[in-house]
């Protein structure tokens, strides 16, 4: 979609680096696997230890063991949510002025003024 000339680049519309994103996801990943270990892990120490109830530990340690690589690999291969809230508000300032927003012009714009003595 190619931008009109009345509308403001904002730096708030540039998306996260890959580099960004890509570290995120390695991270989310790490957690997540972190934990299958620790369910592993626990799993174990359960059945050495002869816990009590371990007919309803060892299921959820099981089912965290099946189903967080699952989780872990859907959810880093997903690429990061559209924010919504820019198509959101160009709808609603065309909904309200009735037109599409412009730029203001030199004289209706404000004026920062800049004083060099403390």
């Amino acid at each position: 979609m190619k931008r009109q000339a009345f509308e403001p680049i904002l730096i708030t519309d540039a998306s996260r680096s890959q580099d960004d994103q890509l570290q995120s996801r390695q991270v989310r990943y790490l957690v997540m696997m972190g934990i299958r270990l620790l369910c592993l892990v626990l799993g174990a120490v359960l059945v050495v230890v002869e816990a009590p109830m371990l007919w309803l530990w060892l299921p959820l340690c099981g089912v965290g063991m099946i189903l967080l690589p699952w989780l872990a690999v859907i959810l880093v291969n997903d690429r990061p949510p559209k924010d919504e809230h820019r198509l959101a508000y160009r709808f609603r300032h065309r909904a309200a002025t009735g037109s599409a927003p412009r730029s203001l012009s030199a004289e209706e714009r404000p004026h920062p003024i800049i004083d060099a003595e403390p």
